[in-house]
């Protein structure tokens, strides 16, 4: 809900605070450019510290940069108060939710439990953003401050739940091993590089192209079309929704199946496509409205496909490292896709969904191009004994792939 709560409100922040769209847009953007540098290093302390003593501080650190928020936008009427609080909260958003990805690799055993967790958290962080725009709408009715105010009082809920009902097993085995150290980390990466940056630019671009139609979305809702409040809220959710039925249901289609999470990311860039060019060519409300309904379905589909080929093709000991460097690629996503969107607006919609769908295509391609059979990228297959490999290659046909399906 950090983010998306905002979406509705950011015009009626441009009122308030006196400010451009394009700065209204950065209120999105300062949220998500600390979270890209921070969300790396939580995942490499996470890997050394444990994850629960890294989410916890974390969500204290987001209750603060709410507090911070909104005092700033109610009391001093201040935009740069308002960015500064969403900085300080950006950076507790680093310690939180990408770490819950390693810590369900963690607790379940089994591959396909892992992709049916793994859908569930998408779906749940998808869940999050269907009610995010109602809860914002509503909130901004009464003042619109009180969504600034509201992130403190979830950060306390989440805080309860995650220090009395989650339960770390512990580590035995492999999993006492040594954490990588920096260069063993970027040794790791750079020999899979190809298919790593695959599924990176595929989880990078699916937020992008959601949030920037969201933001363009609710734009023209107030502007054109004289909706806010809870209808505004209600037509923001349905997309949402429909990319939350989704990634519920492509977790559990994909199962351990790493071809399955290959293709099911690639049908999914290509789905999310044809919403956008429905977007560039169709005018009016309601085909805009579908358009971004067709595009989150799409994206639903790609984004559990690619949690579940990093999740599980990474050992214990390096996957908060490395999923986190994933979660933070798709945070450059977030922070990229307002302002363009902001700027692309004004040359008409065409351009705004016309340059959504080919970054939709390129990334269906690129997962087609980049994850392949037995890439250790680009150099061949890795051994299951050798040291090197924590990075699985993807690869069902190779006689010594991790990935080989079990007789």
């Amino acid at each position: 809900m950090g983010n998306s709560m905002m979406i509705p409100v950011l015009p009626i922040l441009q009122r308030k605070l006196d400010i451009s769209a394009f700065q209204s847009s950065l209120i999105i953007t300062a949220y998500s450019i600390i979270a890209i540098v921070l969300i790396p290093v939580a995942g490499f302390v996470s890997d050394r510290i444990g994850r629960k003593r890294v989410i916890l501080p974390a969500l204290a650190m987001t209750a603060v940069g709410g507090l911070v928020a909104g005092i700033g936008a109610s009391l001093f009427h201040s935009y740069g108060w308002v960015l500064a609080g969403r900085f300080i909260q950006g950076a507790g958003s680093a310690g939180a939710m990408p770490i819950a990805m390693p810590l369900v690799g963690d607790m379940l055993k089994r591959d396909d439990e892992v992709s049916k967790a793994l859908g569930t958290i998408e779906m749940s962080n998808t869940f999050g953003k269907v009610l995010s725009p109602l809860l914002g709408a509503a909130l901004a009715m009464w003042g619109f401050s009180l969504p600034f105010y509201a992130i403190p009082v979830l950060c306390l809920i989440s805080g309860i739940m995650v220090a009395w009902c989650v339960r770390v097993p512990k580590r035995r085995g492999e999993e006492l091993a040594r954490p990588p150290s920096v260069s063993e980390l970027f040794s790791l990466v750079h020999r899979h590089l190809r298919w790593l940056l695959a599924v990176f630019f595929t989880g990078a671009s699916a937020m992008f192209v959601l949030f920037g139609t969201l933001v363009y979305l609710s734009d023209r809702l107030e502007s054109d079309w004289n909706m806010d409040g809870i209808l505004k809220g209600l037509i923001l959710a349905i997309p949402l929704g429909c990319l939350c039925l989704t990634s519920y249901f492509a977790g559990r289609v994909i199962g351990n199946h790493k071809r399955r999470m290959k293709y099911t990311a690639v049908i999914g860039g290509i789905v999310a496509s044809c919403g956008s060019l429905i977007g560039a060519m169709v005018p009016g409300m309601f085909w805009v409205a579908v358009a971004v309904c067709v595009t989150g379905i799409g994206i639903g589909a790609a984004l559990p496909a690619t949690d579940a080929l990093i999740t599980e093709s990474i050992r214990k000991a390096q996957r908060g490292s490395i999923t986190s460097v994933y979660t933070s690629t798709r945070f450059i996503g977030v922070a990229a896709g307002p302002p363009v969107v902001s700027l692309l607006a004004r040359f008409g919609q065409s351009w705004v969904f016309g340059i959504m769908a080919g970054v939709c295509l390129l990334a269906a391609w690129y997962s087609v191009w980049g994850i392949q059979a037995g890439t250790g990228g680009g150099r061949g297959p890795v051994h299951r004994k050798s040291r090197d490999a924590s990075l699985q290659p993807i690869h069902e046909k190779s006689p010594r792939s991790i990935f080989r399906r079990k007789a």
